[in-house]
C-alpha cells in the first residue's frame, strides 16, 4: 500500500513559518511513522538567487523600518491576494510549483505561510485536484490567508477562528489545534544534564530571545537587566544575527561569567527548561513554545501588526507581560528569586497550558482529517 505523504510549504519570511511546517512534519512522523513528509521554503527552492535577496530585504526592512511593516500589515488586513496578485507571484517566483507538487504527488498539501498558500489556490482554481490547508502561525487572521480553494484552516485560537468566519469562512472549515511545536517541546529534561552541557549555574535563570534572526533593538531594558547579573545568570540567544552576537561579545556590560551570548541554537526546548523567565519578541512559534514550556513571558518591542496581535493574546490569557520599564524587570526579577512564589507561579501556567493547548493536537488533527 502506498505511503500517505504531504507536502509543507513556507516562506523564510522570519523563522516561525518554516518552524511551524518542520513541528508538523516531524510530530506527524513520530504519531504516524509510515508517513512521508517535505518542508520547502518554495521561493528560496525555486528561485535560489533571488529569493534570499528578498527575504534579506525584508528583514532589513522588519530591523530598520518597523512602523513601516506594521503599515502594509494593517493597509492590508482585510484583503486576500487578488488574482493579478496571485498571477504575478505565480510569474515571478513560483512558476515552477505544478512541476514540484507533479513530481512529489503528495496526498496533502499544508501551506505555513500565505505566498504559496495563494499560489497553490490559484492552481487548484485551474484544475490542481489537491486538498489545501493552510495552517496560520500568528494569532490573528489577516486576508493574505484568506483563499476560498482552502480546505481546511488550522488555527492557533477561537479568536482566530472567528476573524476569519467574519472574513466570510465556513466555520466547519476551521480546525484549532494550535500552533504546533517540534516534539522537543513535549518533553522535560533533565536540568543538571542541560546545565552542564551549557556551563550553566544552578541559580535563578532568565532567557532573553531575539526571535530566530536575532532582532534586538537598543532597548534601555535589556541592558538594565545587567546589574541583576551578581545574582541572575542572563543567556543571550540572538539566533543567526552574528553581528550582534560579536557587539554583545566585545561590550564589556556582557562579559560576566553569569551571562551567557548564544547563536543559533536547535536547543530552545533545553534552554526553557533551565530558565525561570523568558523575555523574547513577540513572534507566535516562540511566544506558543514558551506557552507549551509553562515559562511566564516578557514581551519587549512587538513589530507593528501580528506580534502586537500575538502580545495581546498572550497578555490577556495570562501567560504573560509586556515589558516597559526597568520597574518590570525588577518585579519579575525579584519574583524569580522566590523559590516558593515562583514555582506557584509557573505552576499555574501549566494548568493554563493544559485547560488551553495541546502540543499533539495539529497533528493528531491532520491524520484525522486525511482518513
Amino acid at each position: 500500500m502506498r505511503k500517505k505523504r504531504v507536502l509543507l510549504l513556507s516562506e523564510g519570511f522570519g523563522s516561525g513559518h518554516t518552524q511551524a511546517a518542520y513541528a508538523l512534519a516531524v510530530g506527524l512522523k513520530q504519531l504516524s511513522p509510515g508517513i512521508q513528509t517535505r518542508v520547502i521554503e518554495l521561493g528560496k527552492f525555486l528561485n535560489p538567487v533571488l529569493g534570499p535577496w528578498i527575504i534579506s530585504a525584508y528583514r532589513k526592512t522588519v530591523s530598520k523600518q518597523p512602523k513601516m511593516v506594521g503599515l502594509m500589515y494593517r493597509s492590508n488586513y482585510k484583503k486576500s491576494f487578488n488574482r493579478l496578485t496571485q498571477l504575478a507571484l505565480h510569474r515571478m517566483f513560483y512558476t515552477q510549483t505544478s512541476q514540484v507538487i507533479y513530481q512529489l504527488k503528495p496526498d496533502l498539501i499544508i501551506c505555513t505561510h500565505p505566498g504559496p498558500n495563494a499560489v497553490v489556490a490559484r492552481l487548484k482554481r485551474l484544475g490542481l485536484d489537491m486538498p489545501l490547508y493552510t495552517l496560520i502561525t500568528d494569532y490573528d487572521a489577516h486576508g493574505s490567508w484568506v483563499n476560498k480553494e482552502v480546505n481546511r484552516y488550522l488555527v492557533s485560537s477561537s479568536l482566530v477562528k472567528d476573524r476569519l468566519i467574519e472574513k466570510g469562512i465556513v466555520e466547519d472549515r476551521i480546525e484549532v489545534t494550535g500552533i504546533p511545536v517540534h516534539p522537543n517541546f513535549w518533553h522535560t529534561y533533565d536540568k543538571e544534564e542541560i546545565r552542564e552541557q551549557y556551563q550553566l549555574k544552578n541559580m535563578p535563570t532568565v532567557l532573553i530571545m531575539g526571535g530566530g534572526w536575532g532582532i534586538m533593538y537598543e532597548d534601555n531594558a535589556l541592558e538594565y537587566m545587567t546589574k541583576w547579573r551578581e545574582s541572575t545568570q542572563l543567556i543571550y540567544c540572538v539566533g543567526s544575527n552574528e553581528k550582534m552576537k560579536e557587539k554583545m561579545l566585545s561590550d564589556p556590560l556582557f562579559q560576566h561569567p553569569n551571562i551567557h551570548i548564544l547563536g543559533f541554537t536547535r536547543e530552545v526546548n533545553k534552554l526553557m527548561d533551565v530558565s525561570d523567565l523568558l523575555i523574547t519578541k513577540p513572534g507566535g512559534m516562540t511566544c506558543t513554545e514558551g506557552m507549551s514550556k509553562g515559562i511566564p513571558m516578557l514581551f519587549y518591542e512587538p513589530i507593528p501588526g501580528q506580534e502586537e496581535e500575538n502580545c495581546e493574546y498572550f497578555i490577556s490569557n495570562g501567560f504573560g507581560e509586556m515589558l516597559d520599564s526597568n520597574d518590570t524587570v525588577d518585579r519579575w526579577f525579584s519574583l524569580i528569586h522566590e523559590p516558593y512564589a515562583s514555582g506557584q507561579f509557573r505552576d499555574g501556567l501549566l494548568s493554563k497550558r493544559n485547560q488551553q493547548y495541546d502540543p499533539m493536537n495539529c497533528p493528531n488533527a491532520v491524520l484525522r482529517l486525511m482518513q
